[in-house]
């Protein structure tokens, strides 16, 4: 990279830091809006919880503090009439799905994921269309179905008596399954180095984004280490590594529709579409709608291009759209119940933030109504524990 390419990233990024600082103050002057909603009649789909409830924590014991505040949890529980809690901890063989289904197994009327999106991910996929709802006790870096939920990040009190003691939504679920491999063993990311393919057959749930693309070479690209100092917005200062990445040559099929050629930088998949920092990837994204949202991002022109892009994103997230032709920095919205995807190349694929590996051809789509979340809270309570 030359001077005048390093000077240009620079000022893209503070353009861009710029941005998302305005549209950061945006979002947290906003009041509340809860989980929208467009269900046939209006209002949302609600379920009475449970007068005396047996809960199930299934926690990430990785994340920082998780095991520590076993204690206060259990003192929440005794505080609100509930009988002590079941505690089960994922393993790196089992992320938290047979966890969830344990749980369940010994009669729990609520599972509660304490992880990141991962674990969301992985107790999710074990409490789909069970009747049983389940809560969140956020504790990543990205906390993608938390946000989308208005479950506060920051506010662990608040967020457990979400889980305790919410009302029960039934949102949609998305699927991401690899229809074709790419197993070329050549093929080596130019910035992140040698990536696996994704299995054959193998199929990924996701509750907010998957894609193909730009994100998930951002996404394996991030630093760990940075990511844990400063949060979501390593993934940002791995974006700037991919910046002078390849377009992508597919071939997109809408669920009955002729297949259409394009040519982009990465294709969403998405079930909701907020992101952290109050960015909203895809403003027509709805997490009970039982559509998919399907969003086709490209540039040209360089950092320029990405330039153009980012304003466009953050311009979005306020509900403005710019619909001029000739745009170097685009994003296409359209809405469907399933996509398949060709990716004659192959590229690599996400699922909320997590790499799945190398695929040439895959299938998106969403399930309806498929799992029940706590998403809002019905009482004030402290939490803190009492004093001895």
């Amino acid at each position: 990279m030359n001077d005048w390419e390093i000077y240009a990233v620079l000022a893209a990024l503070v353009m861009a830091l710029a941005a998302l600082g305005f549209s950061i103050s945006a979002w947290r002057a906003r009041p509340a809006a809860g989980v929208a909603t467009r269900m046939p009649g209006g209002g949302a789909q609600a379920v009475q919880v449970p007068a005396a409830q047996k809960v199930a924590f299934v926690a990430n014991p990785s994340k920082p503090d998780v095991v520590a505040l076993r204690p206060a949890i259990e003192h929440a529980c005794q505080r609100l009439g509930l009988e002590a809690p079941l505690w089960l901890e994922t393993t790196k063989e089992d992320p938290g799905t047979g966890q969830a289904r344990e749980a369940l197994a010994q009669g729990a009327d609520v599972v509660v994921a304490i992880g990141g999106d991962g674990t969301v991910r992985a107790v999710a996929e074990g409490m789909l269309n069970t009747g049983k709802p389940m809560g969140l006790l956020p504790s990543g870096t990205g906390n993608l179905l938390a946000r989308n939920l208005d479950i506060p990040v920051t506010d662990l009190d608040e967020a457990l008596l979400i889980a305790l003691e919410g009302r029960d939504r039934k949102i949609d679920i998305g699927w991401l399954k690899v229809l074709e491999a790419d197993d070329h063993p050549e093929k080596v990311d130019t910035v992140v180095g040698q990536i696996e393919p994704a299995p054959s057959g193998s199929q990924h749930l996701f509750l907010v984004i998957a894609g193909v693309g730009f994100d998930a070479a951002m996404v394996a690209d991030t630093d760990s280490h940075l990511k844990a100092r400063v949060g979501w917005i390593a993934y940002f200062v791995a974006a700037l590594r991919h910046l002078h990445g390849k377009r992508l040559d597919m071939t997109v099929r809408l669920d009955d529709g002729s297949a259409l050629s394009a040519k982009v930088r990465t294709i969403l998949f998405g079930n909701c579409g907020r992101l952290p920092g109050g960015i909203t990837l895809l403003p027509d994204a709805v997490i009970d709608d039982g559509v998919m949202d399907v969003a086709a991002i490209d540039t040209r022109g360089g950092v320029a291009g990405w330039a153009q892009l980012f304003g466009e994103v953050v311009m979005q997230g306020w509900g403005l759209r710019n619909d001029l032709a000739g745009k170097i920095g685009k994003i296409e919205h359209t809405q469907c119940k399933r996509a398949v995807v060709d990716i004659p190349d192959g590229e690599q694929a996400q699922v909320d933030g997590e790499v799945i590996g190398r695929a040439k051809k895959v299938e998106a789509w969403i399930e309806p109504s498929a799992l029940i979340v706590r998403a809002s809270a019905k009482i004030s309570l402290n939490l803190a524990p009492a004093e001895q």
